[in-house]
């Protein structure tokens, strides 16, 4: 698990000098706020994992039509 933290870290690390070198703008949030945004959609998804909460889509959209 470890390794694979490192390994995530160094390919960020490379994929953000790669788009500084060649002057493009970096795919992601380019502040605190957004990047929080998207640390609370990872940590809404894995809650609710956590709980088994599950919505069968295509049960309600046949109940629906």
């Amino acid at each position: 698990m470890a390794s694979q933290l490192v390994l995530a870290l160094l390919a960020g690390v490379f994929a953000g000098a790669l788009f500084s070198v060649i002057k493009i703008p970096i795919p992601a949030p380019p502040n605190l706020a957004g990047i929080l945004g998207i640390i609370g959609i990872y940590l809404g998804y894995k809650g609710i994992e956590v709980l088994g909460f599950r919505i069968d889509i295509s049960a309600v959209l046949t109940s629906l039509f």
